[in-house]
């Protein structure tokens, strides 16, 4: 995942937020989507043109809202889910085929997102993309080149897979994300394995790798690394474009003159992707397709993208994205970069439980 904004994740947790507005003689849709994920106007502004009114729900982990989707009978419409979530969810019958001829906006979509989606959603027949990212290297620029020189392989996951690079820049701090189904796969693809692989042995390999890198890593945290890179706690973080870019917004507010940059390396990075899927057993499925519709509208989802910071998958809505997230390359990847991506897939059960005790294990460094 890999919505970051979440400062605020244990207010979520603590109070059940649920943003309302309902009139009993109105039409309603159930929502439920990450915290704090969705311009602030959004479903203000779709209750206006529809006369359709919102209960918002939102969740800050994944795991919950996949169990209740799995409970069945959970009251929402429209839910906005992750990729490598859809086919546990397809496979169990929690959503709803999309008709398409209710989503006249579909064509807004571009065809390269929907290619990488394909993976996860075969025919694109389940889920709509929101928003999409990546898991890169997020750097301070100048500590950087000041520690490894002009030459610096800022665009290469040798920057910190390379040990000799890694222990110089733990001086000035290096931190990774809690997150093993991307630092995982990263880190078999870099050792030219396959990054989905079945082999329990290439995950052996995988732990040995991480295992010679555990003691130059300051620690392994989601959202931490966001307010350390703007202060300068940390000077590199395997992270996710968005929690980098608003270490950039949070820096340049600040004034602290720090030059922080975003890289997808070389040799290619998960991308990852939010999709809105309706439900089986939505009360409201129509109000539901045509929430989608509504944010299949170029205007509608770079509102999001502006507020978030992240590249929705709407090549029609590009040009209405601010200038500073639609111009920066990792945001925004060229289509060579895009092509090297890696879209995010489930394990069967026995692998991910060796995935995790592989994690356990370079967490702990024993």
């Amino acid at each position: 995942m890999k919505p970051i904004r979440f400062l605020q994740p244990v207010l979520a947790s603590l109070f059940s937020l649920s943003f309302t507005c309902v009139n009993a003689a109105e039409p309603q849709l159930h929502i439920y989507n990450w915290y704090d994920y969705i311009a602030p106007d959004t479903t203000k502004n779709f209750l206006k043109e529809t006369g359709i009114s919102t209960v918002y729900d939102v969740y800050d982990n994944s795991e919950v809202m996949q169990s209740k989707l799995m409970a069945g009978r959970s009251g929402y419409d429209v839910v906005f889910a992750s990729g490598d979530e859809l086919p546990n969810l397809i496979k169990s019958g929690v959503l709803k085929e999309l008709d398409r001829s209710k989503l006249p906006n579909w064509p807004h979509l571009a065809p390269d997102i929907l290619a990488k989606l394909d993976s996860n959603d075969p025919g694109n027949r389940y889920a709509v993309p929101y928003l999409w990212g990546t898991t890169g290297i997020g750097y301070d620029a100048d500590k950087v080149k000041s520690i490894l020189g002009e030459d610096a392989p800022v665009n290469s996951w040798d920057l910190i897979f390379k040990e000799e690079n890694l222990a110089k820049l733990s001086q000035c701090g290096v931190a990774m994300l809690d997150a093993p189904s991307e630092i995982v796969p990263t880190v078999l693809h870099y050792l030219g394995l396959p990054y989905n692989s079945k082999d329990p042995e290439d995950y052996k390999k995988a732990e040995a790798f991480l295992l010679k890198l555990r003691p130059y890593i300051r620690y392994f945290d989601s959202s931490k690394f966001i307010s350390d890179l703007a202060n300068g706690n940390i000077c590199v973080v395997l992270g996710w474009a968005g929690g980098v870019y608003e270490a950039q917004t949070t820096s340049e507010r600040v004034g602290n003159g720090r030059k922080l940059v975003y890289s997808i390396p070389r040799e290619g990075a998960p991308v990852w992707f939010e999709n809105m899927v309706l439900l089986n057993d939505a009360p409201h499925p129509q109000e539901g397709l045509t929430f989608i519709n509504y944010m299949l509208r170029p205007e509608v989802i770079a509102e999001s993208s502006n507020y978030l910071g992240y590249p929705n998958a709407n090549h029609d809505a590009t040009a209405l994205v601010e200038k500073k997230i639609r111009d920066n390359p990792g945001a925004y990847p060229t289509k060579k970069v895009l092509e090297t991506l890696f879209p995010l897939e489930p394990l069967p059960l026995k692998l991910e439980r060796v995935r995790t005790r592989v994690w356990t294990r370079v967490k702990t460094g024993v």
